[in-house]
């Protein structure tokens, strides 16, 4: 069988290496820590899945369609550090030294260009892993497409989003819907946590059949989701992953390349990243 197209999901990896790993800095103060994380995943998932095709995709600089239908997306969030900001540009050098295509589109979030990628590839009949740390992801999955997280070294497959959600792939956005997300204020309905949103599209069959139910549900509950509900389908249209982004590259031009030896080595060197020498 074939290596399945591997989509990274650099911005995940980049903000989780950030907060859950150790501070480390170079010599002369400079961060790296992000760097380092990230650059050991990719190393590690280039190994594990034999690929050929690995394509790590970051959310571009400035506003996408999302800031357009709800000025407060994302509000919530903290300005990027310094300390990130900082590595993120030689973090994307070497990543192109590494022959691994890099992708930021304008306009659109790394989500909705990996949710693009990944159905032109199931339709081409292709294996796809999605290595991402991000749940709203679980949406794309199915028979042919699979989530891995390099982090806590698990991976979800229809079964497996049915098991940790309480839902399968194709329930996912009425599922986020629901429950909103505080991290990119997406607004929910107040109090209805995972349990609850799975209780309810199992009961009811799917977001639309909740909306038309509800004058069924009880208790407080009831009556909070009575109150916000109006708010979902602004919620649905935020959580729903792009699937038909326009990409400057097609499935054909996603091989990776000859690493850079050179600008590797130097780009290491410079960090102080040792312990990638030797892989060079």
């Amino acid at each position: 069988m074939p290596a399945p197209l591997v989509l990274v999901d650099g911005s995940s990896y980049l903000y989780r290496a950030f907060h859950a790993l150790p501070p480390l800095t170079t010599s002369t103060g400079q961060p790296v820590g992000a760097i380092r994380g990230v650059i050991s995943m990719l190393n590690k998932l280039a190994d594990s899945t034999g690929a050929e095709r690995m394509v790590v995709v970051f959310d571009a600089s400035g506003k996408t369609f999302r800031d357009d239908m709800y000025a407060e997306y994302k509000a919530n969030r903290e300005k990027m550090p310094d300390e990130l900001r900082e590595q993120i540009e030689p973090l994307h050098s070497i990543i192109r030294a590494l022959g691994f295509p890099l992708l930021a589109v304008p306009g659109v979030e790394a989500d909705d260009v990996i949710g693009t990628l990944a159905k032109q590839a199931e339709a081409a009949g292709e294996e796809v892993l999605i290595s991402t740390g991000d749940k709203d992801l679980a949406q794309l999955v199915t028979d042919q497409v699979t989530l891995v997280n390099t982090m806590s070294d698990s991976t979800l497959t229809p079964i497996g989003v049915e098991e940790k959600f309480g839902v399968p792939p194709e329930r996912m956005i009425d599922f986020l819907a629901l429950t909103g997300d505080s991290v990119d204020n997406v607004p929910g309905i107040p109090k209805c946590g995972p349990k609850t949103a799975a209780k309810w599209l199992n009961a009811y069959g799917s977001l639309d059949g909740v909306v038309e139910s509800a004058e069924s549900i009880g208790g407080k509950i009831g009556e909070t989701f009575r109150e916000h509900m109006h708010v979902l389908p602004l919620s649905k249209a935020l959580v729903t992953i792009k699937t038909d982004c326009e990409l400057p590259v097609g499935l054909e031009q996603l091989a990776r390349s000859a690493p850079d030896l050179e600008q590797l080595t130097a780009l290491y060197t410079d960090l102080e990243l040792n312990q990638f020498l030797k892989r060079i």
